[in-house]
């Protein structure tokens, strides 16, 4: 019998094409142009003390990173793939992307990601003019924050099957029920929500897509810290009016509507690049020194090579991140390939933290703000961050859409 079944050997097959169509590796002269500016901009703006720590954000650092959004939007390059008439820089995905890469690099304490990347493309898509101009332009211009209002407590994955309440009452939504791991939610000026607006219909066909003003009547926010450092919300709704104006798209079509733009940025450079500077520091540091102030860590062939595995590692995700980015700057619709990158880099997050704890030993513990913290107490944050996998779905749920949207196979 051979040691990989025909079938098997098949789907492997499939796997790397979908991870890996022929991609132009290669950024133009006025996109490289772009990235030098943008990185002169960051090296000015950004200093050590003010960029972001693994499980440490600060009020601070996040008020910081809202700062340095408005500038990004002053020079235009906020929402720079978004069109001219909505705002934008009247690029593309790349450009975009090289934005994310960069922000994300430089630790730029993250904010605004919700609107910029999910909320004002399905306004672009599926809004009104009205909503374009009421909704688009603070976005751009980094005045507004948004958080995302999908899990429920007693729904997380299988969001078809939401509990949140809308019911039509004359020229209004009357919203009862919750919604659970709301991050953002204490910053958030609006929130980005599905709700059941025909209880009758079938699981997915009855759902709606608005947009609330948290500072409607009846909506309620409890803290919920993440292990990350982060805190989220469980937000209730108690007989909230939001007017018909609110209702994005079709009524009853909101879940169709929300999965369409779920796929617009989902590259993940801005997440893959948070993570491939603490590594890079973290490769640098084993070159240099030693927590105890013997030898160099990197003298050590063991070290070496795990070090050596995970740059690997750290490439490919980087990779898999631009093939969604390529894709959607041709046209495509990265559905499976967004999911084999968000997985491959939840994996690799974790992988990294595990190899640098072990190395580290004892010191790898150390949180930010102790003198003998390695590398800022970035180790200790990033395996606490890496904990949490079910951010933008669980790893389970990226798998299935792997299998099924990518791979053809049955449910």
């Amino acid at each position: 019998m051979p040691a990989h079944p025909p079938d098997i050997l098949r789907l492997r097959h499939k796997l790397l094409l979908l991870a890996g169509r022929t991609m132009d590796f290669d950024f133009t002269a006025e996109q490289n142009r772009f990235r030098e500016e943008l990185r002169e901009f960051l090296k000015a703006e950004v200093p050590v003390e003010k960029q972001e720590v693994f499980g440490h954000l600060t009020e601070e650092q996040y008020q910081f990173g809202r700062d340095i959004n408005r500038k990004l939007a002053e020079q235009g390059w906020l929402a720079i793939g978004w069109p001219k008439e909505h705002g934008g820089g009247g690029k593309g995905p790349i450009e975009q992307g090289i934005l994310n890469e960069d922000l994300g690099y430089w630790r730029v304490p993250k904010s605004g990601s919700i609107g910029l990347g999910i909320v004002g493309p399905a306004i672009m898509v599926f809004g009104t003019e009205d909503q374009k101009d009421r909704y688009l332009s603070p976005i751009a211009k980094g005045e507004v924050e948004y958080c995302q209002g999908f899990s429920e407590p007693n729904v997380g994955s299988d969001l078809g099957s939401l509990e949140l309440q809308a019911e039509r009452d004359g020229d209004e939504y009357v919203l009862n029920g919750s919604k659970m791991f709301t991050s953002y939610a204490f910053h958030a000026d609006y929130m980005y929500l599905l709700a059941r607006t025909d209880p009758q219909a079938q699981k997915h066909r009855g759902i709606s897509l608005f947009i609330a003003d948290l500072k409607t009547p009846g909506i309620d926010l409890s803290p919920l810290p993440y292990i990350n450092g982060e805190m989220a919300a469980q937000t209730t709704f108690d007989n909230v009016r939001l007017p018909l104006s609110c209702l994005i798209g079709e009524e009853n079509r909101g879940w169709y509507h929300a999965m369409t733009t779920l796929d617009y940025e989902r590259s993940g450079l801005w997440r893959y690049a948070n993570v491939r500077r603490v590594f890079d520091d973290f490769s640098t540091f084993c070159q240099d020194s030693a927590p105890d102030g013997g030898q160099p860590l990197a003298d050590h062939p063991l070290v070496r090579h795990q070090l050596a595995r995970r740059r690997l590692g750290m490439e490919t995700w980087k990779l898999l991140c631009w093939n969604v980015a390529w894709m959607q700057s041709s046209g495509a619709v990265p559905n499976a390939e967004a999911s084999i990158a968000f997985l491959y880099g939840s994996e690799e997050r974790l992988r990294f933290a595990e190899m640098a704890m072990e190395v580290l030993g004892p010191y790898a513990t150390l949180k930010n703000g102790s003198p003998m913290a390695p590398i800022l107490g970035n180790i200790e944050g990033i395996h606490r961050e890496a904990m949490h996998l079910h951010g933008a779905g669980t790893t389970e749920i990226h798998r299935n859409i792997i299998a099924q949207r990518g791979l053809g196979m049955p449910r």
